[in-house]
């Protein structure tokens, strides 16, 4: 029996998600398989299999069909063998926010938002109950960035991050290792589905090298990991500003300026 802990990995049948299972597979890691396309899970299972010796099981599921997603959670309670999750599975849209219609907005706010939490919420209480496991919740710069002009999509990545940092407040004192993943533009297909020509980009990270980061920065239980971020210290400088923000904010006094007497009206 495989004395490494199982991990299940959404949005697993190409790109970023078919990249983390192959490096999780190579490290000898058993696998759960989740996407909504069976036929390439199970090609990939099958890669996979002959190629490091594992067990790979796939689920195929819609993480925007309710009880798709309830199947998965179901798996993420009772498997007690998965010790990690990767919430990988993601959608965006191009175009502006008063072009796209309630059902796009909808589509993306459940499968980045809704899926990503529940599952997290799915396998934490079991992860903190055993003192150890991980769940690695994959974000992106855009949530950092309302300029990219990318409004749904960033306000779902945010909340990624945000929900990201809270749980590792709340889980490693337990054990649980939670960290963010913030790609910047990676050569996936969530490109094309988006309706943006991958090619109109000025720079692409090519998946390997975004997943391969991502690894690094998990193996030091980073919190937050930012492949395409070239100084670190921006990171740092941020997370102090918000801080000294957070410190400036008197709970039972307005501030100042909002006070000053407003002129009479002429």
């Amino acid at each position: 029996m495989n004395s490494l802990p199982s991990v299940l990995i959404t949005g697993a049948s190409s790109g970023i998600g078919a990249t983390y299972a192959d490096r999780f597979a190579q490290r000898g890691h058993d696998l759960v398989l989740v996407a909504r396309d069976r036929s390439r899970l199970e090609a990939l299972a099958a890669r996979l299999r002959d190629r490091y010796q594992v067990a790979v099981d796939v689920l195929a599921a819609d993480l925007t069909q309710a009880d798709e997603l309830a199947a998965v959670a179901a798996r993420l309670r009772d498997d007690t063998r998965i010790g990690v999750l990767i919430n990988n599975a993601g959608a965006a849209r191009s175009g502006r926010f008063i072009d796209q219609s309630s059902e796009s907005i909808t589509g993306i706010v459940t499968l980045n938002t809704l899926a990503l939490v529940q599952l997290a919420n799915a396998i934490a209480p079991r992860l903190a109950q055993a003192g150890e496991g991980a769940i690695v919740n994959i974000g992106s710069v855009v949530g950092l960035a309302p300029e990219f002009a990318m409004t749904v999509y960033g306000a779902t990545k945010a909340f990624v991050l945000f929900l990201s940092q809270g749980l590792s407040l709340e889980l490693a004192p337990q054990g649980v290792y939670v960290q963010a993943v913030l790609p910047a533009a990676t050569r996936t297909e969530i490109w094309e589905r988006s309706g943006v020509d991958i090619n109109s980009l000025e720079a692409v990270m090519e998946v390997a090298a975004l997943v391969d980061a991502a690894l690094a920065g998990f193996d030091r239980r980073e919190p937050v990991t930012i492949p395409p971020l070239q100084d670190g210290a921006h990171w740092e400088a941020m997370q102090a500003a918000r801080q000294a923000l957070l410190g400036n904010i008197k709970q039972d006094q307005v501030a100042a300026r909002y006070l000053l007497a407003a002129e009479p009206a002429r």
